[in-house]
């Protein structure tokens, strides 16, 4: 069999976590690599697991700021124009904004 060689780049710590499970499963990335693309050729079709992604601490933390802004009121609403917004922004009702000038 006549082989060919296809230069890719991937992250590093991808390769390697993906050689480490390829060894795992009794295989070289070579060869699982040459399988996923005999099964492309064969199914026409690509199949791609799509899982929840896991948000990171710092996006949990903003998260729950956020909530707790929402909560207080110190989200604006919409405006459809400037004089809208400026009107809502010198409302003396809302405290915490007449607070920060």
């Amino acid at each position: 069999m006549k082989t060919a060689v296809i230069n890719i780049k991937v992250e590093d710590r991808l390769k390697k976590d993906a050689q480490r499970v390829a060894k795992e499963l009794g295989f070289s990335l070579s060869s699982l690599i040459n399988s996923q693309l005999r099964q492309v050729i064969k199914t026409r079709t690509i199949t791609v697991e799509a899982k929840p992604l896991e948000l990171t601490d710092y996006a949990k933390k903003m998260l729950k700021e956020a909530r707790e802004d929402i909560k207080k009121g110190f989200v604006s609403p919409t405006f459809d124009n400037a004089e809208d917004a400026i009107a809502w922004l010198d409302d003396p009702k809302r405290k915490y904004v007449n607070q920060l000038r």
